[in-house]
């Protein structure tokens, strides 16, 4: 009973391995070849597995595409929720997920292509991209400026959803400049730029 209790465990860990191998070889390829021009036999190659193996596990490159997009979003939220969860103020919170969102895309160069090239190579996907884990990640952003309007530490007269979009929008700019520049540079430290305008504005 043991040996088919390690041995069911051991297939579970064959799976699990097996697709996450498969899902970083696809972040790789479609970084260095674009979406587009990839193939799935090269992730499979990249995964160093047979090309058949891949489709036991995604039905397309399609899916493999989506999945890569809604795992790094539900560990994304999941963590930051966690952190922002322990700050009280709403200010303080904004800070820490702008800081989040520039220290995850900024460790991980090959994700950061992905999510600001591939993602964004078809209106469909944008629209399903703009539907799902975006929203979501969208309304947290949103939640934490009303919050810091009630308590008055935001002005009321600003629309919450429209403060929500331009912060991310300009997060966002940040990472797209960073993987385009030809210069190395860190990428979570522009947090504190971004806010330093968000917050204060330009005028004097």
């Amino acid at each position: 009973m043991s040996r088919l209790t390690r041995s069911s465990g051991q297939g579970r860990a064959v799976v699990v391995d097996k697709r996450e191998a498969i899902l970083r070889a696809a972040i790789k390829v479609f970084a260095e070849r674009g979406y587009f021009n990839s193939k799935v036999a090269d992730i499979a190659g990249e995964a160093g597995i047979a090309d058949g193996t891949v489709y036991l596990y995604f039905k397309s490159k399609d899916e493999i595409l989506h999945s890569i997009f809604d795992r790094a979003m539900e560990e994304f939220i999941s963590e930051g929720k966690k952190e922002i969860a322990e700050i009280a103020e709403a200010d303080k919170r904004l800070r820490r997920i702008a800081e989040l969102h520039l220290e995850k895309l900024g460790a991980d160069r090959d994700m950061a292509i992905v999510f600001q090239v591939e993602l964004r190579g078809s209106t469909k996907f944008m629209e399903e991209f703009s539907a799902a884990g975006f929203a979501d990640y969208l309304k947290i952003i949103q939640q934490t400026i009303e919050e810091g309007q009630k308590t008055g530490v935001f002005r009321n007269d600003l629309k919450p959803v429209i403060c929500a979009k331009i912060l991310y929008g300009a997060l966002d700019e940040m990472v797209t400049n960073w993987i385009l520049s030809k210069k190395a540079y860190p990428l979570a430290p522009l947090a504190d730029e971004v806010l330093k305008i968000f917050f204060g504005g330009v005028l004097r």
